[in-house]
């Protein structure tokens, strides 16, 4: 039964979702959970967990579900999840900020978004997440070694341990020291 659902488009998992099928709705949750992933792997938390995020991605990507309207002029649903889930996120952070909740207070938006394809993101929302990421880069450039920075900056962008240790040519013990010191002198980075 579960392979009938793979087979089928996101919009008809959608369609049926609306009608009341947990089991589409399930199915999507499964084929965007690594999206989900990936996008909250993009946000840095000194002193956080990186699960909280993606927890708030997964809430994200529920009413993506539930809010998505097909037809003539709609983008698709990946976009619409995509635009969703890193919304959710992105105000799960600003909101812990506020309320001055310590692990997330210097949550650091480091994803950037592909703002030539996202037509609902405002001009003044893509140059502030823009002006992030540049700011971030400058700090990890003065902070990190080259390697550290070669490998963080991959790690951000979502690539796996071994997608890494392929593009870098080094082994995964190396690669994963490396964002591990990394994390640890961009904490004290954003501690200042």
């Amino acid at each position: 039964m579960q392979n009938a659902y793979e087979e089928k488009t996101d919009e008809k998992l959608v369609e049926l979702s609306k009608l009341g099928d947990k089991q589409a709705v399930d199915a999507l949750m499964l084929r965007y959970s690594g999206l989900v992933r990936g996008i909250a792997r993009g946000f840095f938390l000194a002193g956080g967990e990186t699960e909280d995020l993606i927890q708030e991605g997964m809430i994200g990507l529920y009413h993506a579900v539930g809010d998505y309207k097909s037809g003539a002029g709609s983008s698709s649903f990946k976009n619409f999840a995509h635009l969703c889930v890193t919304r959710r996120i992105m105000d799960a952070v600003r909101t812990a900020a506020r309320k001055k909740n310590a692990p997330l207070n210097d949550g650091l938006s480091t994803y950037e978004l592909d703002v030539a394809t996202d037509t609902a993101l405002s001009p003044e929302d893509a140059m502030i997440l823009q002006d992030d990421r540049r700011e971030l880069r400058q700090k990890m450039s003065k902070a990190l070694s080259d390697f550290e920075f070669k490998v963080m900056t991959m790690y951000m962008d979502g690539m796996s341990c071994a997608e890494i240790c392929e593009a870098t040519g080094k082994i995964a013990k190396s690669v994963d020291n490396a964002i591990q010191r990394s994390k640890r002198k961009l904490q004290e980075v954003f501690k200042k």
